[in-house]
């Protein structure tokens, strides 16, 4: 690229402050983007009122050829949901306690001048973006992009129940305390559901997931084989039967998935075992689910209130993630 051509390029970064490190950050950007030739960069704060999609789309109206985001997963959500589509490509600098969309990309966690630096001479994957149109109580209705998962029921209840200075102390351990402050209360609701061009169910569960990838933190795999790139979503419906049933929950996810299924003879043990329909798990391009009972719903690990219904769809390969050259993108 010419000088003339680069010098016409900019940046822009949207930032949680109590995240980040703001002014190391900025400085970080304002010299790699000057090292590239491009322009002074564009610089937006995060509020409570708005989580960073109002100030996405004020970077893309100002022209930014390139977005960074640093912040917690809320963050990155709210500014995913601005990006989708627009074809503008997002550096995701990971901040906060969960990161989970820069884990489940297997980007550099700990140096943040990595993902800034391949703003400028990296590369671009185009990644799923999944949306959830929520239909309350009332009957009035929202819809909101997701990039890493959402959920209707227990899940949803363990991040409401979780406290937030214990999670601003520990970080992702804390949703540990909201487990325990949920399970005892925790019953089973009827709810009906459809994925695309599948027949009509009608089941009692604790929770049901829709995910666009499935990697947790600790090293849990909570969803084996699912991609952020492959343009469908995938459900995991959780239906335990008493105390047995939430053993056989907890095998799966952190011994089954997390363990066995990375070697051979593990899944050779896996496929003699006998199954049970604790956990069941589905892949389509979208869902429909209507819940007997109104429950919690949540996105990316932030509250969105209580559904009554949902209905989730994927924009295939909608947003165009930065990642380092040569970063491995093999199996995501």
């Amino acid at each position: 690229m010419n000088e003339a051509a680069a010098a016409a390029r900019r940046a822009a970064l949207v930032y949680n402050p109590i995240k980040v490190d703001a002014p190391t950050l900025r400085a970080t950007v304002t010299r790699l983007s000057a090292n590239a030739g491009w322009a002074e960069p564009l610089f937006y704060e995060t509020t409570i009122e708005d989580l960073g999609d109002g100030v996405a789309r004020d970077a893309l109206a100002a022209g930014a050829d390139a977005v960074l985001v640093a912040g917690g997963d809320g963050t990155v959500r709210a500014v995913s949901q601005a990006m989708d589509g627009t074809g503008v490509p997002l550096a995701i600098v990971p901040s906060g306690t969960g990161n989970l969309l820069a884990r489940n990309l297997k980007l550099p966690l700990t140096d943040p001048a990595a993902m800034v630096r391949a703003v400028f001479e990296g590369d671009t994957l185009a990644i799923d973006v999944g949306w959830c149109r929520i239909t309350r109580p009332g009957g009035d209705t929202a819809e909101h992009a997701f990039v890493v998962m959402g959920g209707i029921g227990l899940d949803a209840a363990m991040i409401a129940n979780t406290r937030p200075q214990l999670k601003k102390t520990v970080g992702w351990v804390a949703y540990v305390d909201g487990a325990a402050r949920s399970l005892p209360g925790a019953k089973p609701f009827r709810v009906m559901y459809q994925l695309a061009g599948r027949r009509l169910h009608s089941t009692r569960v604790q929770s049901v997931l829709f995910a666009n990838c499935g990697s947790l933190p600790a090293g849990l795999e909570l969803i084996p084989g699912a991609s952020v790139a492959d343009g469908d979503l995938d459900v995991v419906i959780f239906q335990p039967k008493g105390l047995f049933g939430w053993l056989f929950v907890w095998r799966r996810v952190a011994w089954d998935n997390s363990v066995l299924r990375r070697f051979r003879a593990g899944r050779q043990v896996l496929s003699l075992r006998t199954k049970d329909n604790s956990v069941v798990y589905a892949r389509g391009a979208g869902i429909e689910l209507a819940a007997q009972e109104s429950r919690p719903v949540q996105l990316d690990g932030d509250e969105f209130g209580m559904a009554s219904a949902v209905r989730v769809h994927v924009s295939p390969g909608g947003l165009l993630a930065v990642v380092p050259r040569g970063h491995d993108t093999t199996g995501l």
